[in-house]
């Protein structure tokens, strides 16, 4: 069972992230964690055309800001 967020629905209100079956979805101190740990960044460092690639690499992210 997750631990409870205080920010849990303010997070899920502006979260980007269209991936619909992630666990991590409200949660960002996860989301970040499991990105990191994978080399990559979450949906909300991404505008909305980004996001929809899945492409979380941080070299992706920085490649579309040069």
């Amino acid at each position: 069972m997750k631990k409870e967020c205080p920010n849990y629905q303010k997070n899920l209100a502006r979260c980007n992230c269209t991936y619909e079956p992630c666990s991590r979805k409200g949660y960002c101190c996860e989301c970040i964690e499991y990105h990191l740990s994978h080399g990559e960044l979450p949906a909300c460092y991404f505008n909305e055309e980004e996001e929809r690639t899945y492409n979380r690499s941080i070299s992706f992210f920085a490649s579309r800001r040069r």
